[in-house]
């Protein structure tokens, strides 16, 4: 009779077991296990507007105010879906107040994640600029918008990961004690290094990623080494807390040489072998010629690729759909310069993205990322755009292209990275 006590108490606690384990297999579902197969977008989500519930005003529309003398952007969103909108001072071909949306609010972002659904994009990494890491009203802000993306994110299923943009940081100025501090409270308060949170977070080579942009670029007034970012990746690498992450590094297009764009240090080298993907920032670098033209874009995907290969790392190219920054040039005094003008990089009616990511897939490129999904103030969003934007402004349009054009075209990369055919 003891004896069968024993065998029953050792039973229950090998179901105990057994369930334990199997609840916890269920918990740790993770939806997105590599990046590999995906095309993931950035996403700025930094577009706000007086009355939206934040302190900010006028953010990324114009500087410091928003009308037909100080407008910063050279696309307007195509307004007809959104829930909350915010009258302006300029004008349709009615007559009436032309609206946009601000990235505050969460109607906002739930569109945004609906179209990713609708159009068979994969996700977003959500971009966390320097200056919004700092402790104030502008992480708080920020962090908002994340949490309302990472709610977005569940309900559509769609990955979604943490990019740091450097921008913002000074001369030799350490990013890594306020990196680290913001990173901290991001997994404390959000938790998508482990529950709920974590089932759509992206992984790569076994671990959630986190991406960090901005390391090595020549123009900017600090350096990888004064930036301390070895030290950061090492922290998300290897905290017993916060860490086990994978790294993905945002770097210039000519890494590789560590010329022209890039800073000539080969420490830069050093740091870049450390991460798990290198991904070029290759906006603004081509027009159609070089695509057309082997030599150029076409070795370069190819030189990349190999130089990754060599060195145990993954490869992700920067792809974008045209470019213009001409209003925000403008308003920083700067229209004289090169590439300043509307339409800088010509869409040519998407064969310019598409062209980018054909090349990119026919060398052998397993992912994508595209630049941007909603940026307007230097015209290489993908979203949804007017083709009628206010009459006493000048900017950009679609070219009389339906305007989820590119949306289309980037839910069809994705299907072509995975080889899978294509319908027109």
């Amino acid at each position: 009779m003891k004896l069968q006590k024993i065998y029953t108490i050792i039973l229950l606690a090998s179901i105990s077991l057994l369930m334990l384990l199997a609840f916890k297999k269920k918990k740790e579902k993770i939806n997105y296990p590599t990046y590999k197969g995906l095309v993931m977008c950035g996403y700025q989500g930094w577009f706000r507007t007086p009355n939206d519930g934040g302190s900010r005003g006028w953010v990324h529309y114009g500087n410091r105010g928003f009308g037909p003398d100080n407008v910063t952007i050279d696309l307007w969103p195509e307004m007809s879906e959104y829930k909350k909108t915010y009258k302006t001072e300029f004008k349709n071909e009615e007559g009436k107040s032309a609206t946009v949306f601000s990235s505050l609010d969460a109607s906002t972002i739930d569109t945004h994640f609906k179209w990713m659904k609708e159009y068979g994009i994969d996700g977003v990494f959500m971009q966390r600029f320097y200056n919004n890491s700092k402790s104030g009203p502008r992480r708080e802000e920020a962090t908002s918008i994340l949490k309302k993306a990472f709610k977005s994110a569940k309900k559509y299923n769609r990955a979604i990961a943490v990019m740091y943009d450097l921008s913002g940081l000074k001369k030799e100025e350490s990013c890594y004690e306020t990196l680290v501090s913001d990173w901290k409270r991001l997994i404390d308060e959000i938790h998508f290094n482990k529950g709920v949170n974590k089932e759509n977070y992206l992984h790569h080579n076994g671990k959630p990623l986190v991406a960090i942009w901005g390391v090595g670029f020549q123009e900017r007034p600090y350096t990888a080494k004064s930036s301390e970012i070895e030290r950061f990746m090492d922290f998300v690498k290897n905290d017993p807390k916060y860490g086990n992450f994978s790294v993905m590094l945002g770097v210039p297009t000519r890494f590789r040489t560590l010329t022209r764009d890039s800073e000539p240090d080969p420490y830069l080298h050093e740091v870049i072998r450390k991460a798990d993907i290198v991904q070029p920032w290759l906006v603004g670098r081509y027009k159609m010629p070089d695509l057309e033209n082997d030599n150029v874009y076409r070795k370069q995907i190819a030189d990349d690729l190999a130089w990754c290969k060599d060195n145990n790392l993954d490869y992700v190219p920067t792809i974008y759909p045209g470019f213009s920054w001409y209003n925000l040039k403008r308003m920083k005094g700067q229209g004289h310069e090169k590439n300043a003008t509307l339409n800088a990089i010509p869409r040519l009616k998407g064969a310019f993205f598409s062209k980018q990511i054909d090349v990119s897939i026919e060398e052998g490129v397993e992912m994508l990322y595209v630049a941007m999904f909603d940026e307007i103030d230097e015209g290489t969003a993908i979203f949804k755009v007017t083709n009628t934007p206010p009459v006493n402004g000048t900017f950009s349009d679609y070219e009389g292209l339906p305007s989820d054009h590119y949306l289309k075209l980037t839910g069809e990369a994705g299907k072509k990275l995975r080889g899978k055919k294509v319908i027109k």
